[in-house]
């Protein structure tokens, strides 16, 4: 009988151990998706001249670097 204990508390560790991790893999996010406010500063600002048509198209610069 303390055996069959034993193993049903493992497994009830067990189950609400995946619920944690299930939760935090949910909420967890990516550092890599944050901006710095410098960073933030900087895409607006190069937002602004895209729109403005201040920005070399990808297939010119390739052209100019002759790749």
């Amino acid at each position: 009988m303390a055996e069959t204990t034993t193993i049903q508390k493992i497994y009830d560790e067990l189950k609400g151990l995946k619920k944690d991790v299930t939760f935090i893999k949910k909420h967890m996010f990516d550092p890599d998706t944050i901006m710095t406010t410098e960073e933030s500063k900087r895409f607006e600002e190069s937002m602004k001249e895209f729109k403005e048509g201040k920005t070399t198209p990808l297939s010119e610069l390739k052209k100019e670097l002759g790749l």
